[in-house]
């Protein structure tokens, strides 16, 4: 009986296997796993804090004395779980900006923080933020300025090597780095050790493929910001991804803000865009700019211009003089952070059932349903030839909402070129939305619609579709 239960159940696996659907290929390029885990990050910060934060400039010129820096009330864990609290996933620190001023005490340099009367100099504020992000349980990234206005080696090749081995210093020192942030601003007029003269650069100059090289090396976790990284500029520092947003680009020899900002459907690399934004108008604190603080509806737009074009959101945080956050920052962000989670806090497909014209092979691992579920790793499709498919959901009761989240499945690349949504409205079907891209997320918001039933229809596919989500918000009122 045994081995005809066995033989039965080889048997019944054998014919499983035979007719059960496989996933479809992928199509175009697709992101790597560290690519992944970024576009579940979606919203973190930039803290940009240095010597200019005391000279009250946006870009030092490398002359300035390290005993300028000295900060009265620093603290990195009430920056780091503000960040939290406020839903962001990580903070990127500038370690160095242009100026070259340090804040870490690199053994390669004496114009860092260990020349500033903050703590005496035995401070070193990478370390305080990177423990600080660790504690509060969000990530922690770095950036460091290629530019440097204060190195008299600058643009000879002793600079490269000196470069290299302070990102080697930050990318062994602090833990695990998230993201590896490297600024476009290269070359141009600085102090250079006294020199005090313009210097021009190459693309060639900084050899990126070693320095790329060297992160790879080191944390090979981490996401490349760069024009040839693992994530792109989007453009602009506006704040807004371009519409429709493809994760898809081929990287350009000039970049252009329009293209950069909305991408190429036919694009030869995975390489979705990155949103930075600074909550004020510069991005290093100035007195001036206390009353120009975004308010929570503006970084909610921003929020739904990046986010919800398939970018991230990259939010500026700077620090002023005492090292906080000032007041008034933190009250706007927390405020549209809790809206956010208010948002997010009750979706309102839940209960509802799930129905599709296609499903690849009629089996259930493809099924409707799949959008329903929280897991990411599930999803909706299609056989190959079906470009155009449908999918209803049938809600519990009638409920009214104003923001819809889709999401394709990105391991199997951006296949989606148009959509449309529709709501039941006196039994016949009325269009509420359309749009072309989909991607990791996209995000529609819009007037209210109340409802029974929601219908998703592809209207055009480079490839059968893969859908993992369809949910249901309301956003006005909170």
């Amino acid at each position: 009986m045994k081995k005809t239960a066995v033989l039965l159940l080889l048997l019944s696996s054998l014919i499983w296997s035979t007719f059960a659907a496989g996933p479809p290929a992928p199509y175009g390029p697709v992101p790597s796993e560290r690519q992944l885990r970024w576009h579940e990050l979606e919203f973190y910060g930039f803290i940009h804090f240095t010597i200019n934060t005391f000279t009250n400039k946006e870009w030092g010129y490398g002359d300035e004395p390290p005993r300028l820096f000295n900060p009265t009330d620093f603290d990195a864990q009430s920056i780091a779980t503000l960040a939290r609290e406020a839903g962001m996933k990580g903070l990127i620190l500038t370690c160095k900006h242009h100026d070259g001023f340090c804040l870490w005490p690199s053994a390669y340099t004496e114009h860092s923080i260990a020349a500033s009367p903050w703590k005496e100099g035995q401070g070193d504020m990478v370390r305080e933020f990177a423990d600080a992000c660790r504690n509060a349980g969000i990530l922690f990234g770095v950036y460091l300025s290629p530019w440097d206005r204060n190195h008299a080696e600058y643009g000879r090749p002793a600079y490269v090597q000196y470069y290299r081995n302070q990102l080697r210093e930050l990318l062994t020192g602090y833990g695990d780095i998230f993201e590896v942030w490297f600024d476009g601003a290269n070359g141009g007029d600085g102090w250079y050790g006294g020199a005090r003269e313009t210097r021009s650069i190459t693309e060639a100059y900084y050899g990126w493929d070693d320095t790329f090289a060297l992160v790879r090396e080191l944390q090979p976790q981490a996401v490349i910001f760069s024009h040839l990284g693992d994530i792109r500029w989007v453009g602009n520092e506006s704040g807004h991804a371009g519409d429709p947003c493809w994760a898809t680009f081929t990287p350009q020899d000039k970049e252009d803000g329009k293209l950069l900002g909305k991408g190429m459907r036919d694009g030869t690399r995975w390489q979705p865009a990155e949103v930075d934004v600074s909550i004020r108008p510069g991005w290093f604190y100035h007195k001036r700019e206390n009353s120009r603080i975004r308010t929570p509806g503006n970084l909610m737009n921003l929020y739904f211009q990046s986010v919800g074009r398939g970018a991230s959101l990259l939010l500026n945080l700077p620090p002023d003089r005492r090292g906080r956050i000032h007041e008034r920052d933190e009250q706007s962000l927390l405020t549209f952070g809790n809206r956010l989670k208010k948002l997010y806090a009750h979706n309102l497909a839940d209960g509802a059932t799930a129905a599709a014209s296609n499903v690849r092979g009629g089996d259930e691992r493809f099924g409707a349903a799949a959008v329903l579920d929280p897991s990411k790793d599930s999803y909706w499709c299609g056989d190959d030839d079906c470009l155009t498919p449908e999918l209803i959901l049938e809600l519990p009761e009638v409920r009214t909402f104003d923001v819809v989240s889709i999401r394709e499945y990105p391991p199997l690349g951006q296949r989606v070129d148009s959509w449309a949504l529709d709501a039941r409205q006196d039994g016949e079907w009325m269009e509420f939305a359309s749009g072309t891209s989909i991607g990791s997320r996209r995000l529609w918001r819009g007037k209210a619609v109340t409802t029974d039933g929601v219908r998703l229809r592809i209207t055009g596919a480079a490839a059968c579709p893969a859908i993992t989500e369809l949910s249901l918000y309301r956003l006005a009122g909170l």
